[in-house]
């Protein structure tokens, strides 16, 4: 991060915690349909087009690590296998045998120097082209080059992996935008797996991610635990095209780094004063909210399994420790020392989550009203209306395109306000 980007984060932390009502010029947020929450017809939009047409985080290259090393995924009920081939590429395919619809790979994990269908025989290299079927003679002039593992397309940001099952969309660089830039000194390219765990929330996806893109909560989930350490008055929100969002917040207290579970990951060294001092969260459309720090990248996955029902997968990375196995001291984050259950900070983010959706889903609820601290709520569905189609949403599970692109980074309407206060004094 540029000096000049600090200075102003530094100016924009005062004017919030100074201001008496939200900027000038900001708008109103109209409440955010019920149904959006509840409504079989939204969540059924959502599966046609937000998981269809996005790049979605599929995993670490330390889980395919060396040529033919593969791994299943399935987190939006598309049967995919992710192999790493001999070139060093990581490619994805529908693990769909393209005989007669048999999976190609069935281990969860693994390595094979060719992936073949138990079923008949027929076998892909790990570029998914066809190289050979059973009883050939058997089939008139089959042509093995058309029938190959049909692919989604697949994209790296540094060691992560993600994918997007629109061939026609913009490539992961250009859905990120500035984003990618800003998240450069996080060294992604160098960061080591830690631990990913997954855990079954009884309520709507985003009900669960949604409690960890606003501070409005803190004070009262998170008394002893997140409120001592963050300062939330002096939260700042920043809103990118495609539905990104970032929040940065000051720490309240420096940590003893010598008493701090997180100082056992190696520093990154370029990660800079921002991410050293403050709290610095990033939410990657649709569905990656991770503050990043110069100890820990601990993204977190929310993904739907039914209208009221999520996986929540919770990961930490580290900066690469030079060589061997992982330290047995790294642990992830987000968890208990033996993984079986979330951290404290997030059972207190999760626990109110089946309470709400049966809440959402009763008579007495009506719509949620946003304030200025969640705009970042605002923000997504707006961008999730325009990736469906604005004119395809039922009328009254619609929001109002309010937030305007004068608000979008790197504008920041904010500052020229606070040149206005000075020179007015």
């Amino acid at each position: 991060m540029e000096q000049q980007d600090i200075d102003n984060l530094r100016l924009l932390m005062e004017f919030e915690a100074a201001r008496s009502e939200p900027p000038r010029g900001f708008p109103k947020l109209p409440d955010l349909p019920a149904g959006r929450y509840a409504d079989q017809r939204f969540y059924d939009l959502e599966k046609q087009h937000i998981w269809r047409k996005t790049w979605l985080f599929v995993g670490h290259i330390d889980q395919v690590p060396e040529p033919g090393s593969f791994m299943l995924w399935d987190n939006t009920g598309e049967p995919l296998v992710v192999v790493h081939d001999d070139d060093g590429m990581i490619n994805t395919f529908y693990n769909t045998c393209r005989h007669r619809g048999a999976p190609v790979v069935t281990e969860p994990e693994g390595k094979k120097i060719r992936l073949t269908c138990i079923y008949h025989g027929w076998t892909y290299d790990l570029k998914g082209n066809l190289v050979s079927v059973r009883d050939p003679e058997d089939f008139h002039d089959i042509d093995l080059s058309c029938r190959g593992l049909k692919p989604v397309r697949t994209e790296m940001l540094g060691n992560l992996i993600f994918i997007n099952f629109d061939e026609s969309a913009q490539s992961l660089w250009e859905w990120l935008g500035p984003v990618a830039d800003e998240l450069a000194e996080f060294q992604f390219e160098n960061c080591r797996l830690i631990g990913r765990q997954a855990f079954d929330i009884q309520c709507n996806w985003k009900i669960a991610m949604e409690a960890n893109t606003e501070v409005y909560h803190i004070k009262g989930i998170h008394p002893l635990t997140v409120a001592p350490m963050i300062d939330d008055r002096r939260n700042v929100n920043s809103f990118y095209r495609n539905g990104h969002g970032r929040m940065v917040a000051p720490n309240k207290i420096v940590i003893d780094e010598r008493e701090d579970d997180r100082t056992l990951f190696p520093n990154i060294e370029t990660v800079g004063e921002i991410g050293r001092t403050c709290t610095q969260s990033y939410g990657i459309f649709p569905n990656w909210v991770s503050p990043l720090s110069h100890r820990a990248l601990p993204p977190l996955l929310f993904w739907p399994t039914s209208i009221n029902t999520t996986r929540f997968e919770v990961w930490t990375f580290c900066r690469d420790w030079g060589g061997g196995p992982m330290p047995e001291a790294y642990k992830n984050m987000w968890t208990s020392p033996d993984d079986t259950e979330l951290s404290e900070v997030l059972q207190e983010d999760t626990t109110f989550g089946p309470w709400i959706q049966r809440s959402m889903e009763s008579s007495g609820f009506q719509g949620v009203p946003l304030s200025y601290q969640e705009a970042r709520i605002y923000h997504w569905n707006q961008w999730a209306d325009r990736l469906i189609g604005i004119d395809d949403i039922p009328e009254e599970l619609r929001v109002a395109q309010v937030i305007g692109d004068e608000w979008l980074a790197p504008n920041e309407p904010r500052l020229d306000q606070i040149g206005s206060n000075i020179a007015a004094s």
